[in-house]
C-alpha cells in the first residue's frame, strides 16, 4: 500500500519530457518534487506561475512566492509570473498537456467531483472547471476510500460534478486505474495489495484483464 509521496511518485512517471503540466492542490502537488532524471516539464499554477520547481526547504521558503494552494514554491530558471486572466487563458486554450487533480470522487464513466460537499462552506470552485473542461490529459490523486471507509470510486457520483466524461486515469494508495469506454480497468495494483483487497474497496465495476502486476516505485 502506497502513502501520499508514493502516489505521487507514481504518477511523475507519467510525465513526458516537454510537457506543461499542470498540478491542483493536495497530493498532486507533490509530484513536482519527484520528477523523473532526464524529463523537463514546465509546471503551471492558475494564480500565474510558470516554470514550479520542488518545495522549497525549511528555512529557505519565499512567502512571496506561491501556487495557487497558497503554498510557498521554488521557481526554475527561466519562470515567468503573469496574472490569472493570461493563466487561464492557457489552460482553455489547452496549452496544458497533462492535468493532476484531487477529488472527492470519481465515477466509472471519468466524472469527477472534487469542489463541494453540499452543506459545507467552501471558499469557490477554484480553477477546477476549467481545467477539466480543457485538458486533454487527467489523472486523478486520491485515497481509495473516504474517512468513513467508503469507496470513492463509484458507478455514478453523488456529490456535484466538477467535470462530466474527463478522468483519464485514478492513481491511489491501492491501484492505478484507466477509464475506457467499457469501464474502469485495473493497470497495476500497490505493493502487497491483492488484486481482491482492491475490489472490495471499490463500488464501481473493474476490469481484470489478465495477470496484474505490482507498481515500481523507485
Amino acid at each position: 500500500m502506497l502513502d501520499k509521496i508514493g502516489i505521487a511518485k507514481r504518477i511523475a512517471q507519467e510525465l513526458q519530457d516537454g510537457y506543461f503540466v499542470n498540478l491542483g492542490i493536495g497530493i498532486p502537488t507533490l509530484v513536482a518534487n519527484y520528477i523523473p532524471a532526464g524529463i523537463n516539464v514546465e509546471i503551471q499554477s492558475e494564480n500565474g506561475v510558470l516554470g514550479m520547481g520542488p518545495f522549497p526547504f525549511e528555512g529557505e521558503e519565499d512567502a512571496d512566492i506561491i501556487n495557487a494552494g497558497k503554498q510557498t514554491i521554488t521557481t526554475l530558471a527561466g519562470a515567468s509570473f503573469f496574472d490569472s486572466a493570461m493563466s487561464f487563458a492557457m489552460i482553455r486554450g489547452k496549452h496544458v498537456d497533462l492535468t493532476v487533480l484531487g477529488a472527492m470522487e470519481v465515477a466509472e464513466n471519468g466524472d469527477i467531483a472534487n469542489w463541494k460537499i453540499p452543506g459545507k462552506m467552501v471558499k469557490g470552485m477554484g480553477g477546477a472547471m476549467d481545467l477539466v473542461a480543457s485538458a486533454e490529459n487527467i489523472i486523478v490523486a486520491m485515497m481509495h476510500v473516504n474517512k468513513a471507509g467508503e469507496s470513492k470510486i463509484l458507478k455514478k457520483c453523488t456529490l456535484p460534478l466538477t467535470g462530466v466524461r474527463c478522468v483519464k486515469k485514478i492513481v491511489t494508495e491501492l491501484a492505478v486505474m484507466e477509464i475506457t469506454p467499457n469501464g474502469i480497468k485495473l493497470l497495476e495494483r500497490a505493493p502487497g495489495v491483492s488484486i481482491e483487497h482492491i475490489i472490495a474497496a471499490t463500488e464501481a465495476e473493474l476490469i481484470i484483464d489478465g495477470e496484474i502486476p505490482e507498481m515500481v516505485i523507485d
